[in-house]
This record gives structure tokens, C-alpha cells and sequence, in this order.
């Protein structure tokens, strides 16, 4: 055999390896969440269900009250995602296009935020939203995750902007079409990739936060996953397969989510200037 042959079948081997040990625990929450307490902990922790009990799945939707935590992020993470990637791309369209100080220094004090650490703002953030009379209500999580993911979606979007020709601009103004008309109808579809990055990388970050949610909501009805899948240990220490079950439920809209559009992001960051 040539060195080029050996070389690529070794390669292809370590790949191999190296997906297998990367996608194991996916595999074995799988497995996890179609045993009982006997196969988890003694005869087979770490094969596949020797007798598989779907049942965990329909008690994880109708004791464990998964399906209402996942209803609670899956509003969130919506609300926060539309109402956030719109406030920017507006945003960072001014701060891109009309270069003065003053849009500069908003640049850079909006960017800025991403160096303050969550632990620090912790305090006056459950002050302003108890203010805001937002206490205990989904709008205590959205408004937050709005103002946290702004930073990153302000570095992201402003170098797709910059690279954007004026070009597109002066043609439609000429053409007699208006700002909000030139914007919507012409420069806003030309920011779907970074749009997509933005929605893949908040939706992950909301749909698993936990710290600022542990602090705003107390409520039961309106747990997110993370707090809800947090709650079960102790309330439910005696039935591991449906907590297994609940946690694969909680993972499917991340994992579907990656799995469609992961190749897009890597696209879009190289095209917006973020990578090298």
C-alpha cells in the first residue's frame, strides 16, 4: 500500500473513534431513558435497553410535567430570539451605515457588555425587573435575554453590514424607495446567514440558561427546562428512566437545531469577518 492509503485509513479510523466517543453520551441518555432503576444502576448501565419501557416517555409528559416546562422555554426562547434579532438589526444598520462618534461609542459601550459577568448585574437586574412589575412572569426572563445576547448579535451583524456595497442604498434611493423600504425590502434579506447564526446561538443559550432563571422565577407553572429538569432530583430519586426520558426531551430541539444548520454558522462567521 502507498503511504497516502495507510495515512487516510488511519485517519478515517481516529475519526471514527473520536465520533463514537463524542456521540456516546447522546447514545447513552438514549438508552438511559428506556431503563428502569435495576438496568441503570446494576445489570446494564452502559449497554441498550434489554427490555425497553417507553412508558418513561408518557410519564415524563404526564407526571413529571415536562411538557408544561417545555412550553415555558420554548416561549421564552421565541420572544426573546424575534423581538432581540430585531431591535439589532436595526441597531447595528444605523451604527454601521452613519459612521459619527456618537455611533461609535455606542458600538463600543453595547460590545462592552459582553466582558460583565451575569453574577455581577445579578442584584440590581432582580431590582429593575421587580420595578418593572415583570416579577414571576415570562417577561422577567425575555426582557433579560434580550439585553444579554445584544452585544454578541452586535459584533456578529456589523460585520456583515460593513461588507454589505452602499451601493444597494444609493440605487434605491435614486429609485425614489424610502429608508424603511430600501431596509425591509433590500438589505434585510441579505442578512439571512448572520440572522441564522444569531437564532442558532441564542436559542441555545436561552433554551439551557439557568442561573438568571433560578433567581427571577419562582413559580412552578412557569419553570423553564432547566429548573424543571433541576427540581426531579430528590422529588423523583426513585425513577431515574423518565428523568432520562425528560432530559432526551429537553435535548431534541437543540440537537434537530444543530444538526440542520450547523454548517451554516461556520459559513456565516467567515463571511462576516470573525474568522480567520
Amino acid at each position: 500500500m502507498k503511504k497516502s492509503t495507510i495515512l487516510r485509513i488511519f485517519i478515517y479510523i481516529f475519526m471514527s473513534i473520536y465520533a463514537l466517543i463524542s456521540l456516546y453520551p447522546i447514545i447513552w441518555m438514549a438508552f438511559y431513558s428506556l431503563k428502569n432503576n435495576e438496568e441503570i444502576f446494576v445489570t446494564n448501565p452502559f449497554g441498550p435497553p434489554l427490555h425497553p419501557k417507553f412508558s418513561n416517555y408518557y410519564r415524563a409528559l404526564t407526571e413529571y410535567n415536562i411538557a408544561v416546562f417545555f412550553k415555558n422555554s420554548a416561549i421564552v426562547s421565541f420572544f426573546s430570539i424575534v423581538l432581540g434579532i430585531f431591535f439589532v438589526l436595526l441597531f447595528t444598520y444605523v451604527v454601521a451605515r452613519v459612521r459619527t462618534k456618537t455611533t461609535g461609542v455606542l458600538r463600543t459601550v453595547v460590545v462592552m457588555g459582553m466582558f460583565i459577568p451575569v453574577q455581577a448585574i445579578m442584584t440590581p437586574l432582580v431590582v429593575m425587573v421587580k420595578n418593572m412589575k415583570l416579577s414571576n412572569t415570562h417577561w422577567s426572563l425575555i426582557v433579560p435575554y434580550i439585553a444579554l445576547g445584544f452585544p454578541f448579535a452586535v459584533i456578529v451583524l456589523y460585520g456583515f453590514y460593513v461588507n454589505l456595497p452602499t451601493d444597494l442604498e444609493e440605487s434605491a434611493y435614486m429609485d425614489g424607495s424610502g429608508f424603511y423600504r430600501t431596509y425591509f425590502q433590500i438589505i434585510l434579506p441579505l442578512m439571512k446567514p448572520p440572522v441564522l447564526v444569531l437564532v442558532i446561538y441564542q436559542f441555545m443559550g436561552n433554551w439551557n440558561e439557568f442561573g438568571l432563571a433560578l433567581v427571577l422565577i419562582t413559580k412552578s407553572s412557569l419553570k423553564t427546562l432547566p429548573l424543571g429538569l433541576a427540581s426531579f432530583t430528590g422529588q423523583f430519586s426513585t425513577e431515574w428512566g423518565p428523568v432520562g426520558a425528560s432530559l432526551v426531551i429537553a435535548s431534541l430541539p437543540v440537537i434537530i437545531l444543530y444538526i440542520f444548520f450547523s454548517n451554516k454558522v461556520e459559513d456565516a462567521m467567515a463571511f462576516s469577518g470573525m474568522k480567520n
